[in-house]
């Protein structure tokens, strides 16, 4: 039995080191292995000299010699197959596999999840809304009924007429709709596209991205919306950045205001970004209006609230230092595969 263990081993090693380069190769594996009389056949033949108590085990072994003779025959066999079949098609087998060119979120993506990421972290929940609006959740609701002149501000693509339906000029509609569900206190951010008929170019487009946020609840005051977003400055643009209020005027907010930061380019010198002055506006703000409550059915005397209001295209400028907005939406994968390390 010893005997026949050890040829076993030999000629496991002898199969395990054979190899095939062609049909022909692999043909000659089986005849000498597999064949009528291949090796496989006159090892067998040592059962006759196994004792009658050892047949049991002997026969156990050689029957697993064999399927390891037949697996090595198949694997020859199909490894034959692949390569008469890559010679067909012209492939060349030995050359260095094709790479994978590795995706990238959009920029605008990038920046908008990174600002969600943010106002999340302050308990602000992410709402959204129809792109195509009617009056009343773009405008009227927001303070600015029919003959209102600050509707001359938005230059609006209208779909249909009496009733009015149109593209949502921002994403204050959003709010609107989450106010009239009467569910507070309510701390949201609205993220989405808007659309404005303007003239394309390097500072302005016809659809843009936007974020507003909104928190209602008793006792808000302008001073939780400051340094709310001094948190979100801080954050999105790090701890050496200068923030400024200037006062402004929005139909939806009194008091309102605009929010600026020292110029990301220049470092506040001054440049053409900032036009010389070392400062860019980044956001609009304010005290939501006590008839913009009223208008969705909450009680002003009893509850107030912020909001705001934000060009995410305009963030990723100044986060990537880029001069013309028009690449947000042109598709050159030479522009887009730059934030490839950015978004992995």
């Amino acid at each position: 039995m010893e005997q026949l263990v050890q040829k076993v081993e030999e000629l496991k090693q002898i199969v395990q080191e054979s190899a095939a380069k062609s049909k022909d190769e692999v043909e000659a594996f089986r005849i000498k292995f597999l064949g009528s009389k291949g090796l496989l056949k006159g090892i067998m033949g040592e059962m006759r000299n196994v004792a009658a108590e050892q047949k049991k085990e002997a026969g156990q072994l050689l029957n697993d010699l064999k399927l390891f003779v037949e697996a090595k025959y198949n694997a020859l066999l199909q490894q034959d197959e692949s390569q008469e079949a890559a010679t067909v098609s012209g492939l060349d087998l030995s050359l260095p596999g094709s790479a994978q060119e590795i995706g990238a979120r959009h920029p605008i993506s990038i920046i908008q999840n990174k600002i969600i990421s943010i106002f999340n972290r302050l308990g602000f929940s992410v709402a959204e809304g129809p792109e195509i609006e009617d009056d009343w959740h773009n405008f009227s609701a927001l303070n600015l009924p029919e003959d209102h002149p600050a509707r001359d501000m938005q230059d609006t693509f209208y779909i249909l007429k009496n009733p009015d339906w149109l593209l949502r000029t921002h994403t204050s509609s959003v709010q609107i709709r989450e106010m009239e569900n009467g569910k507070l206190p309510l701390r949201i951010i609205c993220p989405g596209r808007v659309y404005r008929n303007e003239t394309i170019s390097a500072r302005a487009h016809c659809f843009f991205n936007q974020v507003e946020g909104l928190y209602i609840a008793e006792n808000v005051s302008f001073a939780d919306l400051k340094q709310t977003l001094y948190f979100f400055v801080k954050e999105m643009f790090g701890n050496d950045v200068k923030v400024r209020f200037r006062p402004s005027y929005f139909p939806f907010t009194e008091p309102s205001a605009e929010m600026d930061i020292s110029c990301l380019i220049c470092g506040g010198k001054g440049c053409n970004v900032c036009k010389k002055t070392g400062w860019v506006e980044i956001l609009g703000c304010g005290m939501v209006h006590p008839k913009v409550l009223e208008n969705c059915g909450i009680d002003s005397n009893k509850y107030t609230g912020f909001a705001f209001g934000m060009g995410i295209e305009r963030i990723t400028m100044l986060s990537y230092q880029i001069k013309d907005l028009r690449l947000f939406s042109e598709n050159d994968v030479r522009f887009l595969r730059q934030f490839t390390a950015v978004s992995s």
